[in-house]
């Protein structure tokens, strides 16, 4: 290993060592992770009131409960399995930002395309035909499918090879109820 490998670079200061690479890494992904997402609860909770007010009624036997503290800790697990096992090798990080950066470009597109629609909950307008424009014009959940992309694309980025499958298969299954749950709601069913 060359002179400064492995940690992030730049000389000790007063008597502190640098961090370690996959540690910072791990981190710093995460955090940008966490800001994201709670930018995303205020939008959801904001288009929460918007709906409600005009009469939106929940689904029942939603699984959001469940989902909105599991979502989080794949994540958490994922960084400090990444931090423990990481640095990912440079084609593998590089591919894990590119899955993640076009996760989240359809994230932003269906969001766009549901504009005040969109929720972390299961809203349902009376009335209201489902969104058909967008991404919706191709798929039925593509916000679903960008949330397996930012699992896999993070887990890719920080080297989580075990929990990143385990985080992918449990909370595929979340997805998957939510899926029945929303068809059904909207009539799909």
């Amino acid at each position: 290993r060359g002179r400064g490998a492995g940690t992030i670079a730049g000389p000790a200061i007063a008597g502190r060592h640098p961090m370690p690479l996959a540690p910072s890494l791990a981190l710093a992904t995460l955090l940008a992770v966490l800001l994201v997402m709670g930018g995303e609860a205020l939008l959801s909770r904001f288009n929460e009131r918007l709906l409600r007010a005009r009469g939106a009624t929940e689904a029942e036997g939603d699984v959001y409960t469940v989902m909105q503290w599991a979502y989080p800790a794949c994540f958490v697990a994922m960084a400090i399995e990444g931090a423990v096992s990481g640095p990912a090798p440079a084609r593998v990080l590089a591919m894990g930002l590119a899955v993640f950066g076009l996760a989240k470009a359809l994230k932003a597109w269906a969001i766009g395309s549901l504009g005040y629609r969109w929720t972390f909950k299961v809203l349902v307008l009376p009335d209201a035909p489902p969104v058909a424009a967008g991404p919706y014009r191709y798929l039925s959940h593509p916000n679903y499918l960008a949330v397996a992309g930012e699992l896999l694309g993070f887990a890719l980025t920080v080297w989580a090879p075990a929990t990143g499958v385990l985080a992918l298969l449990g909370f595929g299954a979340l997805m998957r109820r939510r899926i029945a749950i929303e068809d059904r709601a909207l009539g799909r069913q």
